[in-house]
C-alpha cells in the first residue's frame, strides 16, 4: 500500500486528486483540453495517493526520476492494468484476457522487465538509431510529398484522412515489410487495439480492442512466414535474422515485436501530426511565425511534443520496497506519471502554458520533452516520429501560401494516446 513518508494522506486532499483524475481521463472537458487540470494537478495534489489504489506523479523531476528508477518496472500484471481496485466488468474483461494469451501471445518488450526487455530491446534498436533514421529522411519526404499531393488536389479535406494517418502507416509499413494493399486494414485494425490502453475503455472498446488484436497476430504470423521462405530487405526480415551471438528472437517474439513496432509507429506519430496542426491552426500568429521562419521546423515538432503530447500517461509497478517523491512502495505498488503535467511543470518550463514554437530553437532551448518516456523504456522510435514531423510540416510550408481552419476539429475520447477524431484544413498554393 503507498504511503506517505512523512504523515498520512489527507481525505479532502485524496478526494482532490481522484477528482481531478476523473476529469482529464473520464470527461468531454478532459480529452479536448486537459492544461487547466494538469494545471490544477501540479499546484493542489503534485504527488497523489490515489483512493483507488496506487500513487499519481505529475511533477517533471518526479516523473523522471520514477522511470529511470530500476525498483520500478512492469512486473507481473504489465503496463497499464490500472489500480487493482477497479472491479468493473471492463477491468476484469482486461485481466480475463491477459490471463488468457501470455503464454500463446506474450507482451512485446514494452511490457517486459530486464533481462527479457534488455535482450529484445538491444536486438531491435539497431534499426531506430538516428543515423538509420537519418538515412530513411529522403524516402520519408517522398512519401509526405505522396500525401501532400492528395491534399493539394483536394483543397480541403480531413487532414488526419489525407496526411496524419496515411504518411505514418506508409512509413512503418515499409520498414517492416508490409504490403502496400494490406495497409489500410492494418490501420484500421491498429486503431481498434490501442483502445485498450485508455483508463476509460469500455468493455465494448475492450472486446473490439482483443479482436483487432487477434487478427493482427494471425497477420504478422502468416507474414513472418513468408519472409522466412523469401527474406526481403525490411525490418521484418531483419528481426528473423537478428542474433547476438547465440542470442535470437524467439517466433513469438518477433511477433509481438512487429505487432508493436507498427501500433507505435502509427499511432503516435499520427496524433503527433493532427494535434500539431490543430495547435497551429488554434494559434494563428505561431503559424504566421513559423511561415516567416521555417527553419523552427524542428523546434516546433518538439513544442507540439511538449504543448500536446500524443502519449499523457505512462505507469510502473514496484518490483522491490522503494521510497521517491516522499513516498513509499511496496512491491507491486502501482503508480502512474502524468507525462502531459510533467510537460507543464512551471518549475522546468518558462510559460508552460503558453505555445511557442521557437522555445526549443538555438543552443539554449528548454528541457526535454517527457513524450516519450524516460529510462530503459523511453520510445525506441522517437527520432523516427521526430524526422516524420518535420518532413510533413516543411512540406506543409513548401507547398502552401495559407492553412486555414476547415472545420470543427474533434479529439477522441481518448487521452493515454492522445489524439484528433478529425482535423479539416483548407489550403492554397
Amino acid at each position: 500500500m503507498v504511503e506517505f513518508i512523512n504523515g498520512a494522506v489527507d481525505p479532502e486532499t485524496q478526494a482532490r486528486g481522484d477528482q481531478l483524475f476523473g476529469q482529464i481521463f473520464f470527461t468531454p472537458e478532459g480529452y479536448a483540453d486537459p492544461i487547466p487540470f494538469y494545471r490544477s494537478f501540479l499546484t493542489e495534489v503534485p504527488v497523489h495517493v490515489s483512493g483507488f489504489g496506487g500513487a499519481i506523479l505529475s511533477r517533471y523531476d518526479d516523473s523522471r526520476a520514477l522511470l529511470r528508477d530500476p525498483r520500478f518496472g512492469n512486473g507481473e500484471a504489465g503496463p497499464g492494468s490500472g489500480f487493482a481496485s477497479d472491479n468493473s466488468e471492463a477491468v476484469a474483461y482486461r485481466r480475463e484476457m491477459f490471463e488468457k494469451r501470455k503464454d500463446t501471445r506474450p507482451q512485446s518488450m514494452l511490457g517486459l522487465d530486464p533481462p527479457d526487455h534488455t535482450r529484445q530491446r538491444s536486438l531491435v534498436s539497431r534499426a531506430f538509431t538516428p543515423r538509420t533514421v537519418e538515412k530513411l529522411r529522403p524516402r520519408i519526404a517522398e512519401l509526405a510529398d505522396d500525401c501532400l499531393n492528395d491534399l493539394a488536389e483536394a483543397g480541403t479535406g480531413d487532414a488526419m484522412q489525407l496526411l496524419a494517418m496515411p504518411l505514418p502507416v506508409a512509413v512503418i509499413s515499409e520498414m517492416l515489410g508490409v504490403p502496400h494493399s494490406d495497409w489500410p486494414t492494418i490501420r484500421d485494425q491498429v486503431t481498434d487495439l490501442v483502445a485498450s490502453l485508455e483508463p476509460s475503455a469500455s468493455l465494448e472498446e475492450l472486446k473490439k480492442a482483443e479482436e483487432a488484436s487477434s487478427v493482427l497476430w494471425q497477420y504478422f504470423t502468416d507474414l513472418v512466414e513468408k519472409r522466412r521462405r523469401d527474406p526481403q530487405d525490411d525490418l521484418l526480415s531483419g528481426l528473423i535474422a537478428a542474433a547476438d551471438g547465440e542470442d535470437k528472437l524467439t517466433n513469438n517474439e518477433i511477433l509481438a515485436t512487429a505487432q508493436l513496432l507498427f501500433a507505435a509507429g502509427a499511432e503516435t506519430t499520427t496524433n503527433l501530426i493532427g494535434n500539431g496542426l490543430h495547435q497551429l491552426l488554434n494559434h494563428p500568429e505561431q503559424l504566421e511565425r513559423l511561415f516567416a521562419q521555417p527553419e523552427l521546423v524542428p523546434s516546433l515538432i518538439e513544442e507540439i511534443l511538449r504543448y500536446d503530447s500524443p502519449v499523457q500517461l505512462d505507469g510502473r509497478a514496484c518490483l522491490e520496497p522503494a521510497e521517491i517523491a516522499g513516498l513509499k512502495f511496496d512491491v507491486g505498488d502501482r503508480v502512474l506519471t502524468l507525462l502531459g503535467a510533467a510537460n507543464h511543470d512551471p518549475a522546468k518550463f518558462d510559460r508552460p502554458d503558453e505555445f511557442d514554437i521557437g522555445r526549443y530553437h538555438g543552443p539554449d532551448g528548454a528541457e526535454p520533452v517527457m513524450s516519450f518516456g524516460s529510462g530503459i523504456h523511453y520510445c525506441l522510435g522517437a527520432n523516427l516520429a521526430k524526422v516524420e514531423g518535420q518532413e510533413v510540416f516543411a512540406g506543409l510550408l513548401r507547398r502552401f501560401s495559407n492553412i486555414s481552419d476547415g472545420g470543427d476539429r474533434v479529439y477522441r475520447n481518448r487521452l493515454v494516446l492522445r489524439g484528433l477524431e478529425t482535423c479539416p484544413i483548407t489550403v492554397s498554393v
